[in-house]
């Protein structure tokens, strides 16, 4: 990892690489928003873990284990803000009517947990995700998509906030896959963080907050340390943050080991963003287990955190500038 990373280059993988999984994006360039759909036709074990304080999701609850229903058929990762929500409308919409869901007896109701995170500060306030942008990124659901950056929940993402929104950088979404054996473990990241996107290995800031003239990154733990200790009110755009994600693996997991998987997930956020699960983030990661190879949960997990931090650090080695703002390649 360190070499690809320290030299800006991409790692390997993406969570399609997961058989059964596909994604799917819609988003709009011009007002900088967007959703990615995770779809799961048949049905995975589902978990999540919701660390960040300032979450925005649905049916979270669900995927607690002992709850009724255990498998989820798509995940909504979406911009917007809470607005962005309305996505998952249009992703039940395309399940129903593909006859896919968790059978009532009178109904087939499709199980869509989802999280956003906050994209309007950077282009147009007034245009969110909704329902019909959800259906067509189901419609766009390939099993091989793997297009990173721009695109999908990652199109107006960005990260070190602790100035506000004209010091950031510009992000996006990133995804990897790991395989040990026959065992594969990916991840998909959003990657609009409060804090600095670092490199695990030696600790440099890739993407952050930029020094007052625009040029170099200023260590946002060190700013925001010093202004709290000082007695200085809170950051600037405090709820305009979050890193939101999946990881999957075709690991047979229990929903039990799965939300334990997702938790560890977040251990390898916490090695790419620096601060991360803060007061002002609502960082969520779901977890998706086919089921299709024997896994143990500790592999499962260490793998996962892996992922997740190659992902967060692709979301900016492969964003583009926008709304005004550089990315990663440009600093």
């Amino acid at each position: 990892m360190a070499d690809k990373t320290t030299l800006g280059l991409l790692a390997p993988g993406a969570l399609t690489d997961v058989p059964g999984i596909e994604v799917g994006h819609a988003d709009d360039a011009t007002a900088l928003t967007g959703c990615t759909v995770v779809l799961c036709r048949e049905g995975a074990i589902a978990g999540g873990a919701v660390p960040g304080l300032a979450p925005g999701t649905r049916e979270t609850d669900l995927l607690r284990p002992g709850s009724l229903v255990e498998k989820a058929h798509a995940v909504v990762l979406t911009g917007g803000s809470a607005f962005g929500l309305a996505a998952a409308d249009g992703v039940m919409r395309y399940l129903e009517e593909q006859g896919i869901g968790y059978d009532t007896g009178v109904a087939r109701v499709p199980i869509v947990p989802g999280a956003v995170l906050f994209d309007l500060a950077l282009g147009d306030a007034m245009v969110r995700p909704d329902a019909n942008m959800g259906y067509r990124a189901c419609r766009a659901a390939r099993a091989d998509e793997a297009r990173q950056g721009n695109v999908g929940a990652g199109m107006g993402a960005t990260v070190g906030k602790v100035f506000g929104i004209g010091r950031a950088t510009k992000s996006g979404l990133g995804t990897a896959s790991l395989r040990v054996g026959a065992l594969i473990v990916a991840a998909m990241m959003a990657v609009n963080a409060f804090g600095d996107v670092v490199d695990p290995a030696c600790g440099r800031i890739v993407a952050g907050a930029r020094g007052a003239d625009g040029e170099g990154f200023i260590d946002s733990c060190v700013a925001m340390r010093t202004q709290l200790a000082n007695g200085a009110p809170a950051p600037q755009h405090v709820g305009q943050n979050t890193v939101i994600g999946v990881v999957a693996t075709n690991g047979r997991l229990d929903v039990a080991q799965a939300n334990q998987v997702a938790a560890a997930a977040h251990d390898g956020l916490a090695r790419a963003t620096r601060p991360s699960h803060t007061l002002f983030d609502g960082d969520v990661i779901f977890s998706l287990a086919t089921g299709q190879v024997d896994a143990h949960q500790a592999l499962v997990s260490s793998l996962a955190a892996e992922a997740v931090a190659l992902a967060t650090l692709n979301a900016v080695w492969a964003a583009a500038p926008a709304g005004g703002l550089p990315c990663a390649r440009e600093l």
